[in-house]
């Protein structure tokens, strides 16, 4: 009911534009086509002006009133987000200071050299100086930001210090699972055939590699704040993203390609709920790659946390290796206390 409804409106807007138009043009026959003419010439100029000021106050009082809920009020909180937000806010800079002064100029030319009997045109087709000034300045500028990006690149997925932490994510429809290397500060080698939720390896661990007896499995991601970690990033169905919107990072998960990336968190998740001033604030994880259905709910958590928060967090914890091994184990049963029964007793 409520489509016819928007379908009736939208009906009767058009009938009211169509009949304004053909009012428009009577009026332009009564009072002679060459000074209508003239006096849409100055409506539309002035137009101009009051769209620009209206749409450059306006874009203002949106800035006032939505910036504080965007990221950009935050820090970064990690390193490498730092150097992001730098290039970001370059880039803004710069972008925003032509886009203002080419707004400005466009709508302030169509109103100063609007249509007049006194000015003649002046044809200006080409000029070389003009054409190679705005096509290598901005090849320049651009050069520079792709040369600033790949830096940064080649350091996020290069060789990680070597007192990391080390984390494994991997992402499946539709949600993320983690692995932690136990004293041994080594994860235990995969093989997708060995893939079997139903038995404890979710993850496709092998077992008989002896690294991977005492990893631990969670459902959060806990990083140690001040201390470099490289996460290590699977898929096991389509491709998913690692997106950390806080630590403005991100990162493919593509099935049967490990990628990495590393960085060093800078504040805890108590003291970014202080620098929100949002006490129910969380690091979360999102899927950035469109993934299915689900992709809308494919959310994680990431606790940073005191070197001694995490140690005590991890010795909670039992290896996964063990737990499989005590499910898969047979029940015991008291065999000896059945056997010394009376026959009587047991019939």
């Amino acid at each position: 009911m409520s489509g016819y409804f928007i379908l009736a409106i939208l009906s009767l807007a058009f009938i009211v534009i169509f009949q304004i138009a053909k009012a428009s043009e009577y009026v332009s026959v009564l009072k002679g086509e060459e000074k209508a003419f003239k006096q849409n010439n100055q409506i539309n100029a002035f137009l101009f002006i009051l769209f620009l000021v209206l749409g450059l106050a306006g874009a203002w009082w949106c800035n006032e009133l939505f910036y504080s809920r965007t990221l950009l009020a935050q820090p970064a909180a990690s390193d490498h987000g730092e150097k992001i937000d730098f290039m970001l806010w370059i880039t803004i800079i710069v972008t925003g200071v032509v886009f203002l002064l080419t707004q400005i100029l466009l709508f302030w030319f169509a109103y100063k050299y609007q249509y007049s009997e006194k000015r003649t045109v002046f044809y200006f087709p080409h000029n070389n100086k003009l054409e190679l000034l705005w096509t290598v300045v901005p090849a320049i500028f651009l050069t520079v930001l792709v040369g600033f990006g790949l830096f940064y690149w080649f350091k996020i997925t290069g060789d990680a210090p070597k007192d990391s932490q080390v984390v494994e994510i991997t992402g499946k429809q539709f949600n993320w699972m983690m692995r932690y290397p136990g004293k041994d500060n080594v994860l235990g080698r995969k093989n997708y055939r060995l893939t079997d939720a139903s038995s404890g390896n979710a993850l496709g661990v092998d077992w008989e590699d002896g690294a991977s007896h005492d990893d631990i499995e969670a459902s959060e991601m806990h990083l140690v704040v001040n201390r470099p970690v490289q996460l290590v990033i699977n898929a096991q169905d389509v491709i998913h993203d690692v997106g950390l919107v806080h630590f403005r990072l991100k990162m493919d998960a593509v099935p049967g390609i490990p990628t990495t990336i590393w960085f060093t968190p800078k504040y805890t998740t108590s003291e970014m709920k202080q620098i929100t001033k949002n006490k129910d604030f969380v690091y979360e994880i999102s899927c950035d790659q469109m993934c299915g259905s689900g992709h809308y709910s494919m959310r994680g958590v990431i606790v940073v946390e005191t070197q001694e928060e995490y140690d005590a967090w991890l010795a909670s914890k039992k290896p996964q290796y063990l737990t499989v091994k005590e499910n898969a184990a047979p029940a015991v049963t008291d065999t000896a206390a059945t056997t010394s029964k009376p026959l009587a007793q047991l019939q």
